[in-house]
């Protein structure tokens, strides 16, 4: 059963930068797949911000965030990361950690995928 527990969100000022750390288990070592992060503002449906995959680390934003955020993994594999900079206060959401195998997933941005974590608050307020 694969799991997702992320961490890393807070109260940030316009301009400012937050880590998010997502920890993934449950896939095994020689599988593919593909990881990373939706948000959801008030108001607004799910938006696919950022992908990585495994096989080959290839990544994938949205407009919205490309040259602001960036998607990578850490030593042990299992953890990814998205670093985000500059954060803005239309990037206040909840954000949420999301997977699963890259045979079945098209457009990693749309793709509803079927592991989720619980989401991390990220706040971009003065």
């Amino acid at each position: 059963q694969v799991q997702l527990v992320e961490s890393g969100g807070g109260l940030v000022q316009p301009g400012g930068s937050l880590r998010l750390s997502c920890a993934a288990s449950g896939f095994f070592r020689l599988d593919h797949y593909v990881i990373g992060w939706f948000r959801q503002a008030p108001g607004k449906e799910r938006e696919g911000v950022s992908f990585i995959k495994s096989r080959n680390n290839n990544t994938y934003y949205t407009d919205s965030v490309k040259g602001r955020f960036s998607i990578s993994r850490g030593n042990a594999k299992n953890t990814v990361y998205l670093q985000m900079n500059s954060l803005k206060p239309e990037d206040t959401a909840v954000y949420y950690c999301v997977a699963d195998y890259e045979a079945v997933v098209g457009d990693p941005l749309i793709y509803p995928y079927d592991y989720w974590g619980q989401g991390t608050q990220v706040t971009v307020s003065s």
